[in-house]
């Protein structure tokens, strides 16, 4: 089974199992996924699954840069993605890009995203991303670094994000999947360039 499948597969067998068994089938999953899930960087943290972690290098001398990844629950209680942390920024916010009378904005986060039962939750070019703020060094084309997530049942779980190249609109090839949510070149930057005009 490849990596690509594992948050669908993993979402299949939530709606096709018994309560008892759910956890135990999506663990065999992510042990049959084998290599592909460390060549992805993917993790698990209670009921939930973290996929593909991946993240954008950094133009010039700038001191923002994004994160993106999937989340699948495999549970059967809401969880909560309460806070972001990693050493290489001063801080990591949950922020959210949408299109309001053909605008693009950014907002944060402020309570937390809800990761809803027995679905995959989606942090993608053009809806909800890491903001990481303050870069302590940019971030570089096929380089690795860490991020901390804390979820309000599952706790912390320790990542590792793997950068694609500028303005990419879909996770480095190493990653072996495909674009999250079409292609929204450098979106999340331009919205926060607009949220700023607009204070």
């Amino acid at each position: 089974m490849s990596n690509p499948r594992l948050a669908s597969a993993v979402f299949r067998l939530v709606r096709s199992t018994t309560k008892n068994s759910v956890a135990a089938a999506a663990a065999g999953l992510v042990l049959a996924a084998g290599a592909g899930m460390a060549q992805a960087k993917d993790a698990k943290v209670g009921n939930l699954v973290i996929e593909a972690p991946w993240s954008r290098a950094t133009p010039g001398r700038s001191t923002l840069g994004v994160g993106y990844l999937a989340i699948v629950n495999i549970g059967n209680k809401i969880d909560i993605l309460k806070a972001a942390s990693s050493p290489i920024a001063a801080r990591v916010e949950i922020h959210e890009t949408s299109m309001r009378n053909g605008v693009m904005r950014m907002r944060k986060v402020e309570d937390g995203v809800e990761i809803k039962a027995q679905e995959v939750t989606e942090f993608k070019p053009g809806g909800l991303h890491l903001m990481l703020i303050g870069l302590k060094k940019p971030i570089v084309k096929d380089e690795t670094f860490p991020v901390q997530l804390t979820f309000a049942k599952a706790g912390k779980v320790d990542l590792t994000f793997t950068a694609a190249g500028i303005g990419a609109a879909q996770p480095p090839a190493a990653l072996g999947i495909g674009a999250a949510g079409g292609s929204h070149s450098g979106s999340d930057a331009q919205a926060r360039g607009q949220e700023k005009g607009s204070h």
